[in-house]
């Protein structure tokens, strides 16, 4: 077992585990936490009393509408087919064509409601690391909407990461590859007997379960012929074993030879001890940092083979641990860009974000939930930043601190629509004003720049920043300091702290 943090419990402790084990908090959220102690407060982490249809899907995506539209689009074909007889070639590819971009621009809008419903869930949620663990597999078993098409079905993948957040890790696998938006992005739809495709076999070793180095390109070959006949009904969204597309013949394995399945493979994988390394170091570098030490990965890992790869246990080892609350940990990552934002909102006390905003956000910082870039997931750490997205992360926080018309103004709206970097101000957030600064400064706060700017830092970063930086806001917020402290120069002080490399980091 790792060594255990000590009796001491600090508000920044509780900071950084609502940080790392969701997107980051209000004070009042951080000093709820802090009033558990550690161990309660992991465990209210670990045990959500929120439910699971807490936040209902859009109404098309229930399961009755999504049977509907897709007998619907079915009746469509047949349609077509009727109304392509008699006319020419040229004029029924033109009646298909119309027809496929309607279900185009459907999907389309779709997407965007799918993105903006988990977005605004993860916000909202009483079950922060529920969420995140969400955001964890959705990286880790990654598909995207872009090719899966249907975003109905990646609504389904994401509640059965959502269902699978602190349980077993060969089960989740187990389930993903009976998963249809799995099924259409890796295309096991289409391996039959014959024609194994050996998608699946491959990244199911190498991205979700082993890594590279653990397996030989014939053990390729051979598990890409047991994950054969797995079909998927595009009429129910049901996936079944087709025997007759499945090859029965033998198979060897990691040096084992038997007539095996698709599940009959990931039982084998999950025999292998460098499954529970495997995932023991890509748990730890999500939540805490980069290259664990060994003994960390050998201990979580033995953790995960004795709960039978259930992560519950290996997460409340973790989080108990000395070395997470450790300065090697605290404000180490960088935030990716829906923590970023989800922190801003939080932080800022916006509960109601403008209608665009998460959508346009997340395009702009290159972290669009149900589109990672490939079945890698998303790149990490620093890729997160570089010059361009470092300006768009300012000018996304003075568009929240200030609001439209100002942040336009400030910035010039003709030079940032001429550059093409920086927030579709209008259109995604018409109407904005900006935060309720009464709840954020309080008046009580804003005679005293000191005190002010103080009370800032701890709202925005939890705990000290460098001499430096605190000098240079309180000299900012001296030299804006008038007759009345107004929510504009509280506004131009919070844009002036939150644009700074030290809010980059969580």
């Amino acid at each position: 077992m790792l060594p255990q943090a000590g009796n001491s419990w600090t508000p920044l402790e509780a900071a950084h585990l609502l940080n790392r084990a969701g997107f980051s908090a209000n004070p009042d959220e951080i000093k709820t936490m802090h009033a558990l102690g550690r161990a309660k407060a992991v465990d209210s982490l670990l045990n959500p009393t929120e439910s699971l249809d807490a936040f209902p899907r859009p109404d098309w995506a229930s399961k009755e509408q999504a049977l509907a539209d897709m007998r619907m689009r079915l009746e469509q074909r047949r349609e077509i087919q009727k109304k392509s007889r008699g006319l020419s070639a040229e004029e029924t590819e033109k009646l298909r064509r119309l027809t496929f971009q309607e279900m185009q621009r459907e999907n389309r809008q779709h997407a965007l409601e799918s993105q903006d419903w988990w977005f605004r869930r993860m916000l909202k949620t009483k079950a922060p690391l529920r969420e995140k663990m969400t955001l964890f597999w959705h990286d880790h078993f990654s598909s995207s909407v872009q090719k899966v098409k249907q975003p109905v079905l990646m609504l389904n993948q994401n509640e059965l990461f959502r269902r699978h957040a602190f349980g077993s890790f060969k089960s989740l696998t187990q389930e993903v590859l009976m998963d249809p938006a799995m099924m259409l992005y890796l295309d096991t739809q289409s391996s039959k007997k014959g024609q194994p495709n050996e998608n699946f076999a491959r990244e199911v070793m190498e991205l979700f379960t082993l890594g590279e180095g653990t397996y030989t390109e014939e053990d390729i070959h051979d598990a890409a012929r047991a994950f054969t006949g797995y079909s998927l009904n595009r009429l129910t969204g049901e996936v079944f074993h087709n025997r007759r597309q499945w090859d029965g013949t033998p198979k060897t394995v990691f040096g084992k030879t038997g007539d095996y399945n698709g599940k009959d493979i990931i039982n084998l994988i999950f025999e292998k001890p460098e499954a529970a390394k495997f995932m023991a170091k890509k748990i730890w570098e999500f939540f805490v940092y980069d290259n664990p030490p060994d003994s960390a990965v050998k201990m979580l890992a033995e953790t995960l083979r004795e709960a039978d790869y259930a992560l519950l246990p290996l997460l409340r080892e973790m989080f108990l641990s000395k070395e997470f609350y450790s300065e090697a940990s605290i404000r180490s990552q960088i935030k990716c860009p829906v923590q970023f934002i989800i922190a801003l909102l939080k932080q800022l006390e916006i509960t109601e974000p403008p209608s665009a905003f998460p959508i346009t956000a997340q395009q702009q910082l290159g972290q669009i939930l149900f589109m990672p870039p490939n079945v890698a997931g998303w790149d990490w750490g620093q890729a997160w930043i570089n010059t361009n997205t470092l300006l768009t992360r300012y000018n996304l926080c003075g568009f929240l601190t200030k609001g439209v018309e100002n942040t336009d103004k400030m910035m010039g709206g003709e030079r940032i629509k001429a550059q093409g970097k920086a927030f579709v101000f209008k259109r995604g957030g018409r109407g904005w004003n900006g935060p309720d600064y009464e709840k954020i400064a309080p008046r009580t706060l804003r005679s005293n720049p000191i005190q002010l700017v103080d009370s800032l830092i701890h709202r925005f970063f939890q705990g000290p920043v460098p001499d430096k930086a605190r000098d240079s806001f309180i000299a900012y917020a001296h030299a804006k300091n008038g007759v009345i402290f107004t929510d504009k120069e509280t506004a131009e002080l919070c844009h002036l702290i939150l644009s700074t490399p030290y809010y980059q980091l969580c």
